[in-house]
Formats: structure tokens, sequence, C-alpha cells
């Protein structure tokens, strides 16, 4: 059997999967001392744990972290189905010969990037452990099918995030899992820290950036009344982008915020009536 070549790093190009950091930064607007803390955990090696609701800006704060510290980054988005095999990597047939292909887990510590799990609760747990002995002061990954030992390159860190409030016992992480690493929370910024974001991220003037979080302050209050997600500052910027475009306000915030956050007649009505008495 032949072996496919490893992923390293060149100058000009990258493995595929692979993001390099671009020549400017993504926009991110630090709400405390994350910053500090994620650049101190990698220059010791520590892992990091993201938690905090949807569209509240986990994975821009990944995508800054590692343009500030440049260093590429590999994204994997968890689910149900991802698998060992689907980290580590897999036999393929190509061209009639049997060859190995990393996986995104392998080449990242390979290479020495920031490997980021998204919503890593939605991951098997049997799939999970898998990234445990890249986690401490081992810094290994076993590849059982080809028999290598990778020790992670300088610079590999891994990065998961999820969201609290989706936890339940069937999906949660294992304390195994969650003691390996070092925990920041995140949350939606403060009103006027929110409303740059949304201004900067869509162009609208900043009074419609802050009538717009006005209002999705108002609509997060009705998680007491049943709002399973509270709409994020991700759904903010896409209503800002549609005004941006030309369209009425109401009707973008219904198509970006209604929509998205629920079927509920009764919750449909209510947010329908916040954005009136908003905008």
């Amino acid at each position: 059997m032949a072996r496919a070549l490893s992923a390293d790093l060149e100058e000009s190009a990258a493995p595929r999967g692979v993001r390099l950091p671009g020549d400017e930064a993504p926009y991110y607007v630090a709400t405390g001392d994350e910053v500090e803390i994620f650049a101190m955990c990698h220059e010791r090696g520590l892992p990091v744990m993201l938690k905090g609701p949807t569209g509240c800006g986990k994975t821009r704060f990944v995508e800054h972290m590692a343009w500030r510290l440049q260093r590429p980054l590999v994204t994997i988005a968890c689910h149900d189905d991802l698998s060992a095999s689907d980290l580590t990597g897999r036999y393929l047939i190509r061209g009639g010969e049997t060859v190995w292909v990393d996986g995104p887990l392998t080449v990242a510590a390979r290479t020495g990037a920031i490997c980021y799990l998204d919503e890593i609760v939605e991951a098997r747990q049997d799939t999970v452990v898998v990234i445990h002995p890249l986690t401490d002061d081992r810094r290994l990954l076993p590849i059982e099918r080809t028999g290598e030992l990778i020790e992670a390159a300088p610079g590999f860190q891994v990065v998961i995030s999820y969201n609290p409030g989706y936890q339940h016992a069937i999906k949660d992480l294992k304390p195994s899992t969650r003691q390996r690493f070092v925990a920041l929370d995140f949350d939606f910024p403060a009103p006027d820290v929110e409303a740059t974001i949304v201004a900067h991220e869509s162009g609208v003037d900043s009074a419609t950036a802050d009538a717009l979080v006005r209002l999705a302050q108002r609509v997060r209050r009705l998680r007491d009344q049943g709002l399973a997600e509270a709409p994020s500052t991700r759904l903010l910027v896409s209503a800002a982008r549609l005004i941006a475009s030309g369209i009425r306000g109401r009707d973008a915030c219904r198509a970006a915020l209604v929509g998205p956050l629920t079927d509920d007649p009764d919750l449909v009505v209510a947010i329908s009536d916040i954005i009136d008495a908003t905008l």
C-alpha cells in the first residue's frame, strides 16, 4: 500500500481545509480579558473551551486569535455522524491504488495549526475521546489504522465550543473531557459594543444599529415566555445587511429575526409587535 504524503505547510499554499492568516485581522471586539487568556493558553499549549449562546462571536473570536497568533486554522463542524475516522483520516482508493488521507485533526497536528471543533457536544462521545491525547502533556495522536503515533507540531492547539443552553443528559461533555480545557465564557456584548459590531459588519448607520440592538434586548426577554433561542448578534447583522441593501426595516427584521427564531404563532405575533414598537 502506498501512503499519501503528509500535508506540510508551504509558504505559497496550505493543505486542504487549512486556513492561513490573511493580511487583515478578522473583526472582533474584546469584552473582557479573553484575548490575553487565550494567547497565554496558546503559549503554554493549553486547550481552550468556549461556552456561550449561538451567534455571540465564538467562531469569530477563534478566527481573530488565529490571525493574531499567526497560526493556521482548521475548523471542524461537529455533528451526530462525525466519526473518529472523519477526524484522523482513512484509506481511499485513488487511481487503482490504496492511499492514506489525513483527516482534519491529523492535518492540524502535523502542521501546528489551531484545531477548532465547533459545537463539540453534537459529536458522539466515542468520537470526542480521540482528541484526549492531544489535550494533555502528551500532545500525541495515535493513528490506529496506520500504527503511526503523531507528535503535535509546535503551535498546535485544540479549541472547542458549545452552547450550554442546548445541554441535556444525552448531549453533554463528559468530565474526563471538560477538565482538560481552560474555559472562556461568552455572552452577547454590552448594548453599545453590540451596536458597534452591527454597524461595522453591515454598513448601517449608528442609529439603525442602536435600534436593532434595542429590539434584540426586548426580544431576548421572551425567553421567559417560551422562546427557545434568543436573537443573536449574527441575526442582527443579517437584518442590518438587508436594511443596508434597501429593505424596509420592519420587513428586514421579520425575515431575518422572526422566521429563524420561532414558528410558534403566539411568539411570532409577540416578536412582530416588538418590531413595530421599536422600529
